[in-house]
């Protein structure tokens, strides 16, 4: 029997459970095809309910059909999961939400003004990165006389983050909007550069064409203009006439 036990199988065990079975029995595509069919003609006997966004029940669904139709939303807004509360929007929850002492005063209470908020929320900060080098030497210490003191040090610890992580969370929106700013304003830098350069090129190209307007090109056959010299049977510009016509071939 002893041997029995030592050659046995070791027992295969998960760290999760398995996930319900509707997830992988109801879903099929019978199923879903008809679900569809039933949630298409009820959407055509209640055209009202339809163009809601509420989500609306479909009422006497078949119990096989019964999970894939997705739930109400939460009447209230906020859910569980996990044992974590989840809302509809999006909103960064308080500290005193999350069950954590508050270090510092709220920016948003005791000042007015977005732009004093933001300087104390940096001043904050700062204070708090100060404490966190503090606890952690006081830690430090704690942990050389006595091991088993540190532990409520080290939760003094996680609250000052905590709060540093917070504040950080508030400063967001501010630095959001200044980055857009940042961002716009070097967009339109970059156009406003780019638009400098095309009415150079443009105030170039339009000399450039003046002054060939004024050129008098010989005529072939011998004749000469006023625009050049005709030497040893080759006609001769002066020099402004040929930088004229160099600088006209560089646009070609």
């Amino acid at each position: 029997m002893a041997d029995q036990a030592l050659h046995q199988a070791p027992t295969i065990s998960s760290t999760f459970p398995n996930p319900p079975d509707f997830l992988w029995r109801d879903f099929t595509p019978d199923k879903v095809s008809r679900f569809e069919e039933l949630k298409k003609t009820w959407q055509e006997e209640h055209p009202e309910a339809a163009s809601s966004k509420a989500v609306a029940l479909i009422a006497d669904l078949p119990d096989d059909l019964r999970h894939l139709q997705p739930p109400p939303v939460p009447a209230d807004g906020a859910w569980r999961l996990y044992g974590d509360l989840f809302t509809l929007t999006d909103e960064l929850p308080t500290l005193e939400a999350m069950g954590v002492p508050r270090l510092v005063p709220s920016t948003a209470q005791a000042n007015p003004s977005p732009s004093d908020a933001n300087r104390d929320r940096a001043l904050n900060l700062k204070r708090l990165a100060k404490s966190v080098l503090l606890n952690f030497l006081e830690l430090v210490g704690a942990a050389s006389l006595n091991p088993d003191a540190i532990l409520e040090k080290a939760a003094d610890i996680q609250n000052i983050l905590i709060n540093m992580h917070h504040g950080i969370n508030e400063y967001r929106p501010h630095q959001a909007r200044e980055s857009l700013i940042q961002t716009m304003q070097a967009r339109l830098d970059q156009i406003r550069a780019e638009t400098a350069a095309v009415n150079a090129v443009t105030d170039k190209a339009k000399r450039v064409l003046e002054g060939l307007g004024s050129i008098e090109v010989p005529v072939c056959g011998g004749v000469e203009g006023t625009g050049g010299k005709k030497v040893g049977g080759e006609v001769v510009y002066d020099r402004g006439d040929e930088e004229m016509w160099d600088e006209a071939a560089g646009f070609a």
